[in-house]
């Protein structure tokens, strides 16, 4: 008896362990593409740039993405052209395209041809469009590879399938070196890179003619180098607020246009990852012009307590560089108030930690006029998270403890 119900109890601990693997939330590691093609010798020289540029972490935190690899005889055509570092690193940046594309894919592409923005593209370095990949089914089973302006010739094609994991990120390898002098031109340093003008030329023309004629504009130089994440309201959105804008005092339109940045580089994933309270560049002692950052769905908005604004595109994501697009302005309860009698604003929780922006002082902006009543707060994303994960891990316990007594009734 003694000896049946031991091997019916080591049987359960058996099953039962098997079994948590299956139940208990499970942590998806991050890619990693230098591991990835360090499989592959014929890729050393591919995956030696993308360590040397720096660009390998740049792949790894994000995903969605595709890389186009090239075998070393490729590399070479490249490298004897004795490009700068950053000029090689713009090169391989036009090599990671912002889109998952398989073998599958490749071969299933609607129309027969798909249109996809680089990380060349992303950093606001690449004039007009040579920033985007044209991908072409052909005849025969091939798949075609070229730089947007590259005049349609075919300059790469696919030669097959590295890893793929669906859909983070697929490495594949294309038969050459894609053609770009836009991407071969020295890099610009960060210092050297024209804010107001990278906002114009990608759809907030608005919000950057009113920051060049501001001295906010100075307030964002001063934080490029060390990290500056942007958040510019589109043309559209900044010209419907554009009366409102008038109405500020100059140091109200000042503060206005510091609350749209923070004094830290934060990518899309970090956003994700990183929900809550968050300094900008306007926030100064007891002035706190802060907002909440917080997940939408597969989205991210920024919350204040007049207004909610979601995140529509990426214009720049090159640290220490981050500009994104919104589908409104922010409005800080600082200036806009929810009631027409002015009411203090209240006490916000602990602020997420970012380092003091570097200011120009500018003197206390006044009230300004009320505006409509401020949206009601939806429910805590990580209280949200928090509690579905309370449940999940009640149920897994409840299910592993019912067949452990199960079983130990053997």
């Amino acid at each position: 008896m003694q000896l049946r119900l031991s091997a019916a109890a080591a049987a359960a601990v058996v099953v039962i362990s098997s079994l948590s693997l299956f139940l208990l939330p499970s942590t998806v590691d991050a890619h990693n593409i230098t591991r990835i093609l360090a499989k592959y010798p014929e890729l050393s020289t591919f995956n030696h740039y993308l360590t040397v540029t720096q660009l390998a972490p740049e792949i790894n935190r994000r995903e969605t993405i595709t890389v186009c690899a090239v075998d070393n005889g490729g590399m070479g055509d490249l490298l004897s052209k004795r490009l700068t570092i950053g000029a090689i690193r713009n090169v391989l940046e036009l090599h990671v395209l912002l889109d998952y594309f398989d073998a599958k894919k490749l071969h299933q592409i609607t129309d027969g041809t798909a249109l996809a923005a680089t990380m060349f593209q992303a950093t606001g370095s690449a004039p007009g469009s040579s920033g985007f990949v044209n991908i072409t089914e052909l005849k025969g089973g091939k798949v075609g590879f070229s730089p947007e302006e590259n005049g349609g010739v075919i300059s790469a094609y696919f030669v097959k399938s590295i890893e793929a994991i669906p859909y983070n990120i697929s490495v594949i390898q294309i038969s050459t070196i894609l053609p770009s002098p836009e991407a071969e031109a020295p890099a610009p340093e960060p210092s050297q890179m024209n804010l107001t003008a990278l906002m114009s030329a990608r759809g907030c023309k608005v919000f950057a003619e009113a920051l060049l004629a501001n001295p906010a504009e100075q307030t964002y130089e001063s934080n490029l180098e060390s990290g500056l994440t942007v958040f510019c309201p589109g043309d559209d959105a900044m010209k419907s607020f554009i009366p409102k804008f008038k109405n500020l005092t100059a140091a109200g339109k000042q503060s206005l246009l510091e609350y749209h940045a923070t004094p830290i580089y934060q990518t899309l994933a970090g956003l994700r990852s990183n929900n809550g309270l968050t300094n900008t560049l306007a926030t100064d002692g007891d002035k706190k012009y802060d907002f909440t950052v917080q997940n939408d769905g597969t989205g991210v908005t920024i919350k204040t307590k007049i207004v909610t604004a979601k995140i529509v595109k990426t214009l720049v994501d090159v640290n220490p560089l981050a500009i994104y697009q919104l589908d409104k302005v922010l409005m800080p309860p600082e200036l806009f108030k929810a009631a027409a009698s002015p009411t203090p604003a209240p006490a916000p929780a602990p602020e997420a930690n970012a380092k003091p922006p570097k200011k120009h002082k500018s003197p206390p902006a006044p009230d300004a006029p009320s505006d409509s009543p401020a949206d009601a707060p939806d429910g805590d994303v990580a209280d949200q998270t928090a509690n579905g994960a309370g449940a999940a891990a009640r149920f897994t316990g409840a299910v592993i403890l019912s067949l452990g007594f199960v079983f130990l009734q053997l």
